[in-house]
């Protein structure tokens, strides 16, 4: 056989190679057709084409890896015991470019499905060689090293600390100063992730200057930016009041006002988390939002949002009214318990409406003007009905019993009241009346309204065990009347009445 006859068929298995891992690669860019090649054993046949002399079938021999593990988690296992990340580590070091990118995203494919996968990637020496990527020239590998990193930060507090330990924190901060939008989004995404799990976690991004820097892009008009910078900033803020002031000390307020009507639901969400997060932890900071501007914002900021996007707007009142009767009384004054009621009254999911039924126990529970504040909106009636719904959560029906509770013990507005006597049960009813047995002895035109409204006639009807609170509080109400008013209203009377007629002899 001469010379070019072997060059010729060096030339066809090469061909045939770029051809078959590059058909591969796009058969694998579509869930449809995964089973298939998983069943005809693509994985065997792609690892040795990670090794091939030719740099191009090699990166797309890694990209329909990638492609295949980022499928479901029973194919990224197939990766790890295939043997395919050694490799993939190993080659982070020595390839190009384009190599470098699509072995990390193999390294992402597999760590994102669980702890344990995540785990493997780690076990496999992967966490220095992708840190040594974030300081690569080319932005496009610094960025398929960050997200693998947040992919495995993401799961719990050991692999985060094992990202950390690795030295990422300070090169993921110099890259969201880099002028690339992606790779900044994807380096705040990662920042946060790092964020969530614990304080010292935290703590370790906001000592590599991470705040000034995320700070500094709050109004930036990329959105997919701002999700991922608010969500790092409440992330870092939930942790402790000294974490939270860190944040406000950077000076993020009013300007992040502003964000709450931003087009995009998942940063004006994530805005909302963010002063939820700050707002929770101490008088003070909640009376920094409210002095900025915030409860405002957030009151509107609930009106105009629907279902989860609501949710972080319903609690941050909840949180800034539990505070003192002076941040309750802003929420009030900003027509907040209107729109909680809202909330509590539309929205179909018991946890948001288990949500709004706590937020509006925190207004209700400090005064009576707090309590009549929040009966007067009509939330009484909703909250028992959310107590008695059979389908309830239990959540939802412990929250609203307790804000139930809350409120009534404070509530001395006996209109609002009323309705209650008829509807409540026992354990609701026994406050209800101790409201009345409070504000009657001391209130002429209030005990006149008891009598024609009916109330006094539905009092002689409870049945209290003797002794008890509740019969204390009839006794109470009942001893506001001249005996013969009672007896009067009380069950059976009509009776006694037309029994003593039919006895009664009129004198020939």
């Amino acid at each position: 056989m001469s010379q070019r006859q072997v060059l010729q068929v060096f030339e066809q298995y090469q061909k045939a190679r770029t051809q078959f891992v590059q058909t591969v690669a796009e058969l694998a860019s579509r869930p449809q057709n995964i089973e298939t090649l998983q069943n005809a054993g693509v994985m065997s046949l792609l690892r040795p084409l990670l090794l091939d002399i030719v740099p191009t079938i090699q990166q797309t021999a890694a990209l329909a890896l990638g492609r295949l593990a980022n499928y479901n988690d029973d194919l990224a296992e197939a990766v790890v015991k295939g043997d395919i990340l050694p490799q993939l580590v190993y080659s982070l070091a020595e390839q190009n470019r384009f190599y470098k990118k699509a072995a990390a995203f193999v390294l992402r494919a597999v760590a994102k499905h669980s702890p344990q996968l995540a785990q493997s990637v780690v076990d496999c020496g992967a966490l220095d060689a992708l840190v040594i990527c974030l300081e690569e020239f080319d932005p496009g590998v610094k960025e398929a090293a960050a997200w693998a990193l947040g992919y495995i930060a993401r799961h719990n507090a050991e692999l985060a600390q094992a990202v950390v330990d690795a030295g990422a924190v300070p090169l993921l901060v110099l890259c969201i100063q880099e002028p690339e939008l992606s790779l900044k989004r994807i380096a705040a995404s990662a920042l946060s992730d790092i964020c969530k799990h614990s304080p010292e976690l935290a703590q370790t991004v906001v000592d590599a200057g991470a705040i000034a820097h995320l700070a500094q892009m709050i109004l930036n008009p990329d959105a997919k930016l701002k999700r991922q910078v608010f969500s790092a900033l409440s992330q870092i803020s939930k942790h402790s009041v000294d974490l939270a002031e860190m944040v406000v000390e950077a000076e993020i307020f009013p300007a992040v006002l502003t964000c709450l009507k931003d087009p995009d639901e998942y940063v004006k969400k994530n805005v909302a988390t963010l002063i939820r997060e700050i707002a929770k932890h101490t008088p003070e900071l909640a009376q920094l939002i409210v002095n900025a501007g915030g409860v405002a914002a957030v009151v509107d900021y609930v009106g105009e949002s629907k279902g989860n996007v609501r949710l972080p707007g319903i609690m941050m009142l909840g949180y800034v009214a539990a505070h003192s009767e002076n941040l309750a009384m802003a929420v009030i004054v900003s027509k907040g318990v209107v729109q909680l009621a809202i909330a509590l009254s539309e929205e179909p999911e018991d946890h948001i409406q288990a949500a709004a039924a706590w937020a509006l126990g925190q207004i209700g529970r400090h005064t009576p003007e707090h309590a009549k504040a929040v009966a007067v909106a009509n939330v009484l009636p909703k909250l028992l009905q959310c107590y008695l719904r059979a389908d309830a959560s239990e959540d939802l029906q412990t929250k609203s019993k307790k804000a139930l509770k809350n409120i009534l013990q404070k509530c001395v507005h006996l209109p609002a009241l009323e309705p209650l006597l008829h509807d409540a049960p026992p354990n609701i009813l026994k406050h209800v009346v101790g409201q009345f047995s409070k504000v009657l002895p001391h209130d002429s035109k209030a005990r006149r309204l008891f009598v024609t409204s009916g109330g006094l006639k539905k009092i002689q009807e409870i049945k209290a065990e003797p002794g008890s609170a509740l019969a204390e509080y009839i006794n109470t109400i009942n001893n506001c009347y001249p005996e013969e008013i009672v007896k009067y209203y009380s069950p059976g009377y009509s009776d006694a009445l037309l029994e003593r007629v039919e006895q009664y002899n009129p004198r020939a």
